[in-house]
């Protein structure tokens, strides 16, 4: 059988500029590795948890890793214990079924955006570069941020950017842009900051930092996916098996706290004649999220901002 023609496969210290693992040895010791188990690592990026979960496994452990990011597949090890899915994590059970994996015994996500999207200047993502506004995952899909600056409504950009970059003046820039679009196209970031800097409050970094979150958030739909894959979970899991998702921003942390509290995200009524609320598919491992360590930060300031919650199946 002749072999398929691959990317070279990246070295130790490419792979750690690529993305250092954030929280690695907390979010493995509270998934509690079965030697034997099967594991998702839902954000494989550089591919850092998920060689520290192989090193754990024997040889009849088994690893699914997920990454809509094309550029991700670089960083897989040649080891026929791990299998790739080169997709975005909301379809999760629908690729586990078809490689006949009904239940897990672990899920690990960390849903920071990797240094490399960050570094690689093309993709859109960094105000560090002029760029064309892209700050697509993955590739295929068509909407690009330069789509959704083009196409929402004031009032559209206004919600856009109040709840997902929790900027403090989103209605007047949602104004000043539709304003500013009628004669400049805002299609790359040099032009989309020259837009913004009339409308600057605080430090220009943190504003600029806030509005291409909102701007990436929406784009690849990051929370409606984050709720796809989590309410996929509790059918997903074996008994006892474990969930650890890595967070960097409060409205992240925010979803993963309420479901792992009520297992889901449908308003449920509890029975106010007797006050009896359902209960939860899981039990909280993490009753407050397990931050990095002053050395961490140190080593890697991007992961400052990270917060892990583990929660275990009942």
């Amino acid at each position: 059988m002749g072999k398929s023609k691959k990317n070279k496969p990246l070295t130790s210290s490419q792979r750690q500029s690529y993305h250092q693992a954030v929280l690695l040895k907390e979010a493995l010791d509270n998934l509690s590795i079965k030697p034997g188990g099967i594991y998702v690592d839902a954000t494989f990026g550089g591919g850092g948890h998920s060689r520290a979960i192989l090193e754990k496994l024997n040889a009849d452990g088994k690893l699914i890793a997920f990454d809509q990011d094309e550029d991700a597949k670089q960083n897989v090890p040649d080891d026929e214990r791990i299998v790739f899915v080169p997709q975005n994590f909301r379809h999760l059970q629908r690729f586990l079924r078809l490689y006949k994996i009904p239940l897990v015994d672990g899920i690990l996500a960390d849903l920071g955006v990797s240094s490399h999207q960050f570094d690689e200047a093309d993709r859109g993502f960094s105000t560090r570069f002029d760029a064309p506004l892209d700050m697509r995952m993955d590739k295929r899909q068509e909407r690009t941020a330069a789509d959704v600056l083009r196409e929402m409504s004031e009032t559209e950009l206004h919600k856009l950017f109040e709840k997902y970059g929790e900027v403090t003046n989103s209605k007047s820039l949602a104004k000043s842009i539709v304003h500013y679009r009628e004669s400049v196209p805002l299609k790359t970031i040099l032009q989309f900051k020259q837009a913004l800097e009339p409308m600057v409050k605080g430090n220009p970094n943190r504003y600029f930092a806030q509005v291409f979150q909102a701007l990436r958030i929406e784009v690849n739909d990051e929370f409606g996916a984050l709720r796809e894959m989590l309410e996929q979970t509790p059918s997903l899991l074996r008994s006892d098996g474990r969930i650890a998702i890595i967070t960097f921003h409060s409205l992240e942390d925010r979803i993963v706290k309420n479901f792992f509290r009520k297992g889901t995200f449908e308003e449920t009524d509890s029975d106010h004649v007797y006050g009896i609320k359902p209960e939860s598919p899981f039990h909280i491992i993490t009753k407050k999220p397990i931050l990095p360590t002053a050395e961490e930060i140190k080593n890697n300031p991007r992961a400052r901002s990270a917060r892990l919650r583990v929660a275990q199946k009942r």
